[in-house]
């Protein structure tokens, strides 16, 4: 993976500029759709945060890699996958409804989770309403799971339009008294860490475009 090294440093740069600092976010980088290499090379960097968005590449990688991996599931908690996945995920970071707390429960018991809320209201993004939020965080934690956060995917468009979502994530986890805000990716992680994330997801910011799966 040449010139992760120098993407990195962009990346870190960026944050600072918007005001942040680095060393207190968790960067969590995503590997989606890159072959088995990018975990050593995200590793050389000394990121130990990855995620996966989709359970078979999740798999193959975690079996081939290090255990020093805190592998993070981005992609929305399908119940008959999580059988396969549970014993590599750290973080399950997009659970929106009760049933796929239940099967993760089942599969992990105690496993941390975050809560995705749908702050734009797009109908092709996932994630719990926010009047339903404080119900299903007390719900998972009546399953033994560890609710640690909440996390959001900024609306399609231009990154300023997430701000008043990514605020309102930040204030609902607030209230909530959850410390992880998981939102802001390679586009509007300016505007994420402006509004108080504490966690970004970074893809094509680190490892560049996605190959082709065509």
């Amino acid at each position: 993976m040449e010139g992760l090294d120098d993407r990195l440093a962009i990346v870190r740069d960026r944050v600072e500029r918007a005001g942040g600092d680095w060393r207190s976010i968790t960067l969590v980088a995503v590997t989606k759709d890159f072959g088995p290499d990018v975990v050593e090379a995200a590793l050389a960097c000394g990121l130990d945060d990855l995620g996966e968005n989709r359970a078979d590449q999740l798999v193959a990688k975690a079996s081939a890699s290090a255990e020093r991996v805190r592998w993070h599931y981005l992609g929305r908690v399908q119940r008959n996958q999580v059988r396969k996945i549970a014993s590599h995920v750290a973080l399950w970071q997009a659970v929106d409804r009760l049933a796929a707390g239940e099967e993760i429960a089942k599969r992990a018991p105690g496993a941390a989770v975050l809560v995705q809320v749908n702050i734009s209201g797009e109908a092709q993004k996932h994630g719990a309403g926010e009047a339903n939020v404080p119900a299903l965080v007390d719900a998972l934690a009546g399953l033994g799971l560890e609710v640690r956060g909440l996390m959001a995917v900024g609306p399609t468009g231009p990154s300023e339009a997430a701000r008043p979502g990514f605020r309102a994530l930040v204030a609902l986890a607030d209230r909530l008294a959850l410390p992880v805000r998981s939102m802001g990716m390679s586009e509007d992680l300016e505007v994420a860490v402006q509004e108080g994330t504490t966690m970004l997801r970074i893809g094509r910011g680190l490892f560049g475009d996605r190959p082709s799966t065509t």
